[in-house]
């Protein structure tokens, strides 16, 4: 099983309405800012949970899509053509002062799902505004890539392939904005942003979803019987992965000083997990090596090791401590078998083998879609 994590999808933003700001030439640029609203306005009720529409009008209107996440991923896929189009053609005229003033105007406002100021603020979530439309298309593409990952979660249990290419998929998404996107808006240093605005962080959730897409691909590698020396390399390949995400995290204290303690114990708790996992993996392949000694002594340091980073979480202590016990399990028949047949010597510490990782998964690139409408401004 996995530790699961959904907060990163629970963004909230403030109402925009883009043909109230800008001001359209002719009636295909009006239709086309009316869209943009209107496509954004159902994505805001959603994520706000504003809307007054029954679940069987919703099903109805997503042609039949029972899945409120994917209907919400439909809904960003019909708004992101239209942002990106509207972005194209304000960035051929972004020096002119009454476009640069329209955007002030439009007033971007989005929460953030990881600070904890937002998690605890009784008043509701706090809102931060960039007045820079690639803040509007960064802050949706991140809801975008959270909720790819939410879907890829939703499906674990009965679809292993397709749930790890939607972890990969959200990588990719992750890895397109930490590096084309919010790049960008590092100029406006003095504005306080979310911390789904930095490109680290993008980073940090692009790695996590390889870690996800790596233990789904895990699942299907034990199904199919691969040998317990790939899947202890797989495993420890998981918190190599979630160790780059931490040491991210903590060499910027500064950028990360409002982040959510929840988040920072999820990827903690995962990275031990793994590892975890790893060494019972390991005991495994030197056990079958018959060196019994060096299994039990792998397994003590795994058990160690797993109590101390039992997790707070009960869904996630609870996974952890099957884990503990599955691996106490086989400690005791592995010290039964050397006490009674084998009388090795039990190494502990640098004696011990090493562990080494194999990482496998990798990001599927995200291409950008814009749906390609000439728009005129009064300018």
């Amino acid at each position: 099983m996995m530790l699961h994590y959904l907060q990163p999808a629970k963004l909230q933003s403030k109402k925009i309405v883009f043909e109230d700001v800008f001001s359209a030439r002719d009636p295909a640029t009006l239709e086309h800012l009316k869209e943009l609203s209107s496509r954004r306005r159902v994505i805001e009720e959603s994520i706000n949970q504003s809307s007054f529409i029954t679940e069987a009008i919703a099903r109805e209107m997503s042609g039949g899509l029972t899945s409120h996440c994917l209907r919400d991923l439909q809904k960003l896929e019909q708004y992101l053509p239209l942002l990106e189009n509207l972005i194209f053609h304000v960035d051929l005229v972004c020096s002119n002062h009454r476009v640069l003033r329209w955007i002030l105007e439009l007033q971007i406002r989005w929460s953030s799902a990881l600070s904890s100021s937002s998690l605890f603020n009784l008043r509701g979530p706090k809102f931060f505004q960039i007045d820079n439309l690639r803040y509007e298309l960064g802050m949706t593409l991140y809801l975008y890539a959270a909720l790819l990952r939410e879907r890829a979660i939703e499906i674990l249990p009965a679809d292993l392939v397709q749930s790890a290419t939607l972890f990969r998929e959200a990588s990719g998404v992750f890895q397109h904005l930490a590096n084309e996107v919010f790049p960008s808006l590092q100029s406006a240093q003095s504005v306080e942003r979310p911390l789904e605005a930095t490109p680290s962080m993008c980073t940090v959730m692009s790695i996590i979803c390889l870690a996800e897409a790596q233990a789904v691909t895990i699942r299907k590698a034990e199904e199919k019987g691969t040998t317990v020396g790939l899947l202890a390399k797989l495993h420890y390949g998981i918190t190599e992965l979630l160790g780059e995400a931490t040491a991210i995290v903590y060499s910027n204290t500064k950028e990360y000083k409002d982040i959510s303690s929840s988040f920072l114990e999820f990827i903690s708790s995962c990275k031990a997990l793994h590892e975890l996992r790893s060494r019972k993996y390991l005991a495994e392949s030197v056990k079958i090596g018959e060196q019994v000694g060096v299994a039990v002594g792998v397994l003590r340091d795994a058990l160690i090791n797993g109590k101390r980073e039992l997790p707070g979480e009960e869904s996630w202590r609870s996974i952890f401590g099957k884990e503990i016990d599955a691996a106490a399990d086989m400690l005791r028949k592995f010290e039964n078998e050397n006490e009674f047949v084998w009388h090795e010597k039990i190494p502990s510490g640098d004696e011990l083998p090493r562990l080494q990782g194999n990482k496998i998964a990798n990001a599927l690139p995200y291409h950008p879609k814009r749906w390609e409408r000439e728009l005129n401004f009064k300018i």
